[in-house]
């Protein structure tokens, strides 16, 4: 038996770095690529959708394509961080599409914002009508990309790269 780091042994660790670069590899050719047949692979990957390990598959789009490559980082700070008013900042998130990531930050600040629009003006709107609104926004800081160094979301990470 392989042996198991995080409740993940190496074939379980071999397909999520394979779906990770190919989230529509076939069954058959994924046993191949890890070296198993098509039942263990197939029950592999079943256990792995099941444990919340593998959250789903989507599309990548291309922003710049699709007109919203302005990236732009937001610091936001309440002025009130008691928990209910942390999950009426959350619910409220949830419904601005232009706010693609939202984290709750542990330092002088109290959540990081990344938002993406069509650029300068779909930006100023979005800050000014939606974000600003945001239930306990009493401050916020914006900072702007100019390039996407990496961008591809989460990827597997081996035993041996140490995180």
């Amino acid at each position: 038996m392989a042996e198991k780091i995080d409740g993940l042994d190496v074939f379980d660790r071999k397909i999520l770095d394979v779906l990770a670069v190919d989230g529509r590899i076939s069954v058959t050719a994924l046993a191949q690529r890890i070296g198993l047949s098509k039942s263990p692979t197939q029950a592999r990957l079943r256990r792995l959708e099941e444990d919340g390990v593998i959250r789903g598959y989507r599309a990548l789009f291309d922003a710049i394509r699709l007109g919203r490559d302005h990236v732009a980082f937001v610091e936001v700070k309440l002025s009130d961080t008691r928990e209910s008013a942390l999950a009426q900042f959350n619910a409220a998130v949830m419904q601005i599409a232009q706010i693609e990531q939202c984290h709750l930050i542990a330092g002088s600040f109290d959540y990081l914002l990344k938002v993406r629009t069509s650029g300068m003006t779909g930006y100023r709107a979005v800050l000014a009508d939606k974000i600003s609104t945001l239930p306990h926004v009493s401050h916020t800081s914006t900072y702007m990309a100019m390039q996407a160094v990496k961008e591809e979301g989460i990827s597997p990470v081996s035993p041996s790269s140490g995180g």
